[in-house]
């Protein structure tokens, strides 16, 4: 049974899991601002030790390889390689939005729309099904009240994330939209999807990893003249 360290710090929370064979046995969070640098390798030490197993035990490092702040990622993603340089085993890369799918809850007839916060009414997001089965490729978008026309007709809408926790203005009034408050990524939601990359040797190059920066910028539909 794969023993794999997740590490998540593409946002304002700092987290830390060990999962065993794709299920989670400890973990550490903190949504104190951007506290990583303080926080991160007092986590590791503390999951590794109410899991009751030592470093070299693991079998792989899985970090969340963005979208999401510049200097989080960087602290996640330098973490993750120096234990894998250290212990000699795999990096894997996890998309946080990816992994925040996997944390949000919806029905069979609505879409999971993970969002990070990329400033004033910039996000940063992709559209799931109820399976986490993603629909869209991760883009930065600028949301307003016609971005998610094509997708209300059909299904009803699962917003969530600092991101989401934004737009709530904008939307309070759609009732095809449900927007899941104070929702942070969570290392914890990697787990599964960090366990099926081990289990296909999908692995990072550890030398030339970098994180996933977005930085094209996709405006919503114009609205038609009136």
């Amino acid at each position: 049974m794969p023993l794999i360290l997740s590490l998540e710090t593409a946002t304002t929370n700092c987290s830390v899991a060990l999962a065993s064979d794709g299920k989670v046995v400890a973990s550490r969070s903190i949504n104190s601002g951007y506290s990583h640098s303080e926080k991160i390798n007092v986590f590791i030490q503390e999951v590794i030790g109410d899991a009751g197993v030592t470093l070299k035990q693991l079998h792989a490092i899985a970090v969340s390889s963005g979208p999401g702040s510049y200097t989080g990622l960087r602290i996640g993603i330098s973490t993750a390689k120096g234990l894998c340089y250290a212990l000699d085993i795999p990096l894997i890369s996890v998309n946080t939005l990816d992994a925040m799918a996997q944390g949000i809850t919806a029905g069979k007839d609505e879409l999971i729309v993970p969002m990070i916060d990329a400033r004033r009414m910039e996000v940063y997001s992709a559209v799931y099904d109820a399976q986490k089965k993603r629909l869209s490729e991760p883009a930065a978008i600028i949301v307003d009240e016609h971005y998610y026309s094509n997708f209300r007709s059909e299904k009803k809408l699962v917003l969530a994330g600092d991101g989401a926790d934004k737009c709530q203005a904008l939307f309070q009034n759609e009732s095809s939209i449900k927007i899941q408050t104070s929702f942070v990524p969570q290392a914890e939601f990697m787990a599964e999807l960090a366990e099926q990359k081990f289990r296909n040797s999908d692995f990072e190059n550890v030398a030339l990893f970098e994180p996933f920066y977005l930085k094209e910028f996709v405006a919503g539909p114009k609205r038609a003249n009136s």
